[in-house]
């Protein structure tokens, strides 16, 4: 018997909580997992199993190499097959613990689960008055006493942010403090999720409507992630920043503390004048800027290896090829209530190579100082 799985995660613990137990209620034979990760600490990571009656059973996992998350994956699977093999159950809702992010236990279902799992969907709770809050929040997860191993480091406004924007259905609580600013920056930060109300009777309908990890994967790459649209709504706005002209490395560098404060949450990929080859992958919340090589931008490899690069990377750069410069470019995101729109257009473009620096050529780009060394290039 084939058992149909649905995560359920979220930082905003109350909306998480409340979320499984509609679900429990609403689906007859329904099941809640939950791996509470704060006893880690102690060498443990604690399993409950409960149903719309209450607790089923309760347990241990050891951990694995010191990691919460690896005792997670390790004790969940077996918990779904157990379920699965008792034919009794109609749908295992797996409760994530509040810093745990989706996607990892979202592909391990999905691609060790065999034919006795079907990952049928993947939600987010969300308080829409805690949105902003959090996404701003630029405290490591260790000060917010959600860490999941020592060497977490990670914040709060990176880790919601992703939790966020993997899922494709956020389950909305009632709450009374939230305005239209709120609405606005949720419908900007995650334009395509289907937003659902706890309460409405659709959260059982969607927990069933099917989910795909290459998909929500390739939406998650910065080469084709489906990133926000320019946008302007009660207080709320988002820069779509688009250009075909490489950034100066050291003028970028400079600038990269204003960029990462200018707005709550921005993303996207760029192009440095020294690295031409290499697609850079910007990721910013609460503050926290992270920069990172994603590999290399498709115009530089050569043709046969086109093949080995996934349909959706494909698609998303003949969208936007350019006769020169092929996928190259400046693709960025900010989102934000108080957006400066013109000041950040302003020093974005300040940071790009000049007139002179791009009529020099590529050989003369390689010869500019190597600013982002430091980030981009490992310690031997």
């Amino acid at each position: 018997m084939t058992l149909p799985v649905v995560i359920v995660g979220g930082l905003h613990g109350d909306a998480r909580r409340g979320a499984v137990r509609e679900l429990l209620a609403a689906v007859p034979g329904s099941v809640a997992l939950h791996h509470d990760l704060a006893t880690a600490t102690e060498g443990t990571v604690r399993r409950l199993v409960r149903d719309a009656s209450g607790e089923l059973s309760r347990g241990e996992a050891p951990l694995v190499n010191d990691c919460a998350c690896c005792a997670l994956r390790a004790d969940l699977l077996p918990e779904l097959w157990r379920l699965a093999a008792d034919g009794r159950t109609r749908l295992a809702v797996v409760e994530l613990w509040d810093s745990v992010e989706p996607r990892a236990m979202a592909e391990v279902v999905a691609t060790h689960g065999g034919e006795a799992l079907d990952l049928t969907n993947v939600i987010t709770a969300v308080d829409p008055a805690l949105v902003l809050p959090y996404l701003a929040n630029g405290d490591d997860l260790a000060q917010a006493g959600l860490a999941r191993a020592p060497t977490d480091r990670r914040t709060v406004g990176d880790t919601w942010a992703r939790q966020l924007e993997y899922a494709p259905v956020l389950a909305l609580v009632d709450s009374p403090e939230a305005d239209d600013e709120n609405r606005a920056l949720l419908a900007q930060l995650h334009p395509t999720a289907r937003r659902v109300a706890t309460g409405s009777g659709e959260l059982a309908r969607v927990a069933f409507a099917g989910f795909d990890t290459a998909a929500a994967a390739a939406a998650q790459h910065p080469a084709c992630a489906l990133l926000p649209q320019d946008a302007d709504e009660a207080g709320v706005a988002t820069l779509v920043w688009h250009r075909h002209r490489p950034f100066h490395p050291e003028r970028l560098y400079d600038a990269l503390e204003d960029l990462a404060a200018a707005a709550a949450r921005s993303r996207g990929r760029f192009w440095l004048a020294d690295r031409p080859d290499t697609l850079l992958a910007w990721d910013a919340a609460g503050g926290a800027l992270c920069v990172e090589n994603s590999g290399p931008w498709l115009a530089s490899l050569p043709d046969a290896a086109w093949e080995l690069v996934p349909a959706a990377r494909r698609a998303a750069a003949a969208l936007g090829w350019h006769p020169e410069h092929g996928d190259r470019c400046q693709y960025l995101t900010f989102t934000s209530p108080g957006l400066d729109r013109d000041g950040l257009v302003r020093l974005l473009d300040s940071c790009l190579l000049t007139d002179a620096e791009f009529a020099a050529g590529p050989e003369a780009w390689k010869r500019l100082p190597t600013a982002f060394g430091a980030l981009l290039d490992p310690v031997s």
